[in-house]
């Protein structure tokens, strides 16, 4: 036993490691920490230190907001804006990004010019375990998106959304709000 935890020491102090972990807390200040202090944030905030962030200046989130483990918050590089309402609740490994890559023929995907477009999420919105939301997204206040929903168009407050592509299969007031029965549910039905 003595000799695997001596080899274990000695694993923390090689060059490769040290190395590593020098890595490690490079990218953790480039994806965390610098962006966080550029955040505009009400009081109450609750994030994760594994969530990554980019262009922190334009993340916008209210009071009471949390962020869970592995989340993704990217907003664009000159104008995508992303804001998170009050009391919004980001399940583990949700990703946000308010910029996407342009998909003209004959130029490389990473020379295409971006298209950002502002997300916004509304006060008091649930997004699921690993849920997506694409650039120019707006989901309403009170809205629940399941888990794994990828969410490339807007959702109406107060709705329950499931699936690839998010779509709306309920309401969290029975009654169902009035004009949302076009939105692709039945006023009064239960979540499936």
């Amino acid at each position: 036993m003595s000799g695997r935890r001596g080899a274990g020491i000695l694993d923390l102090i090689r060059p490769s490691t040290l190395l590593h972990l020098a890595k490690v807390a490079r990218f953790h200040v480039y994806s965390h920490a610098v962006p966080r202090r550029e955040i505009v944030a009400g009081p109450g905030l609750r994030m994760s230190p594994t969530v990554s962030l980019r262009n922190g200046s334009r993340l916008r989130f209210g009071r009471d907001v949390h962020v869970g483990e592995r989340c993704c918050l990217w907003a664009g590089n000159s104008t995508g804006s992303i804001t998170l309402g009050d009391n919004a609740l980001l399940a583990p490994e949700v990703f946000i990004t308010a910029s996407n890559y342009g998909l003209a023929p004959g130029t490389p995907i990473m020379h295409q010019e971006t298209i950002e477009r502002d997300v916004v999420i509304g006060a008091d919105v649930w997004l699921g375990a690993r849920v997506i939301v694409l650039p120019g997204v707006t989901i309403g206040d009170g809205a629940v998106v399941g888990a794994g929903a990828i969410v490339a168009h807007d959702l109406p407050a107060g709705c329950i959304a499931v699936g690839v592509p998010a779509r709306v299969v309920g309401w969290r007031d029975p009654a169902g709000p009035v004009g949302h029965a076009a939105a692709g549910a039945d006023p009064g039905s239960e979540p499936g």
